[in-house]
């Protein structure tokens, strides 16, 4: 683990995030984004791969089921960081969801850190309201629009991200040094550490 070296803190100008990447070179086209917009319930997911970002799915999953499968998706869709949207009341203040929020979000960015990929919160305060609206410009029936009023959030909780070039967003940095300097490498590009987690979980659930 990083032998012959001092691990130190990581600099945020050392992990831009990937709107800020764009702005700085427009020829840039490395770096997909995953949108998620946590619920009580239901979670939905958006996804941008170079300059379009399109509802993906809504996960009906809580707890560390609905981390794994974040995790899995971001790997499958070749995702190197989350933006996750964090609720803010109407004066600009975190409400009690906003601390829920945070919370799986920072279990999310430990998890996320080992593969190198970074967690981002996002104010998402009216992203509902426009997800809506932009259902309605679509043309979609109010039927399809309940059933995917999560995943059309988490695509402007994404629109709002990179039409500021990720100013005002929160890096969720993790405590732990060694996984600050694996944010600051970047994603592995040899390793698996996703296949060996769920294998883990997998043993760990059936020996309950």
């Amino acid at each position: 683990m990083f032998k012959g070296s001092k691990i130190r803190a990581v600099s945020l100008v050392e992990i831009p995030p990937n709107a800020l990447r764009r702005k700085r070179d427009s020829n840039w086209r490395g770096g997909f984004s995953l949108g998620v917009d946590l619920g009580m319930s239901r979670t939905g997911l958006a996804l941008s791969k170079g300059f379009s970002v399109r509802p993906l799915t809504v996960l009906e999953l809580r707890g560390q089921k609905l981390e794994l499968r974040l995790l899995e998706i971001a790997q499958r869709q070749e995702v190197d960081e989350f933006i996750i949207g964090l609720p803010m009341s109407s004066d600009g203040k975190e409400t009690q969801q906003s601390n829920k929020v945070r919370s799986v979000a920072g279990r999310l960015a430990v998890r996320a850190a080992e593969r190198g990929w970074r967690v981002y919160l996002q104010d998402e305060h009216g992203t509902s309201t426009e997800a809506m609206s932009l259902m309605i410009d679509k043309g979609l029936s109010k039927s399809a629009r309940q059933g995917k009023i999560d995943a059309y959030a988490a695509v402007m909780v994404l629109e709002r991200y990179f039409s500021l070039s990720g100013q005002g967003i929160e890096l969720v940095l993790p405590k732990q040094l060694e996984l600050q300097e694996k944010l600051r490498v970047g994603p592995p590009r040899d390793m698996d550490f996703l296949a060996d987690e769920l294998e883990g979980w997998i043993i760990h659930r059936q020996c309950k």
